[in-house]
């Protein structure tokens, strides 16, 4: 069951729309962090995801593990919000 997810974007990123609109379409709830407006917080996406791209999104499960899913990948994106 999921808990939480976060999606780490920017104002350009065409990815990062297509994630939020997939979660909107599964009916998720998500916090959105825009590095452009946040930009102190690349370094905590960066930790997690080990990538220097958007979107990555972080979903945190009931038990408080976190699967880190970078890029518009709805092959891990799907079940893991599922």
């Amino acid at each position: 069951m999921v808990k939480k997810i976060t999606v780490f974007t920017t104002n350009t990123c065409s990815y990062c729309v297509m994630v939020k609109k997939f979660l909107d379409m599964k009916g998720k709830s998500y916090d959105v962090v825009n590095l452009d407006d946040n930009p102190e917080r690349q370094a905590e996406a960066f930790k997690m995801s080990g990538a220097l791209t958007v979107p990555v999104t972080v979903v945190t499960k009931e038990d408080d593990t976190q699967e880190v899913i970078v890029g518009y990948n709805l092959s891990r994106l799907a079940p893991a919000v599922a």
